[in-house]
């Protein structure tokens, strides 16, 4: 089963099949808003939704964390316009 962890103190977000890591996306803090600039997924889990979820679990957080969120990132900045 595929679980998402978000990490605030390193700033990124990471999938684990069974506690082994498969993708991350990072973010960089600029004052109020949170940058993400890299999304990662190995290559034998890709096309699962996995990007999205880092992303999205990022966006939740920001919500939270009352962040405003942008991307350099190209495929989160996709999702995140959505």
């Amino acid at each position: 089963m595929i679980e998402i962890k978000f990490y605030i103190e390193e700033k990124r977000c990471i999938a684990f099949d069974n506690h082994n890591k498969i993708g991350e996306a990072c973010y960089v803090e600029n004052g109020d808003a949170w940058n993400i600039i890299h999304t990662f997924v190995k290559s034998e889990y890709q096309g699962q939704g996995i990007a999205r979820k880092l992303v999205e679990c990022i966006q939740e957080q920001a919500v939270y964390n009352q962040k405003e969120l942008v991307a350099d990132c190209t495929y989160a900045k996709k999702i995140i316009s959505r």
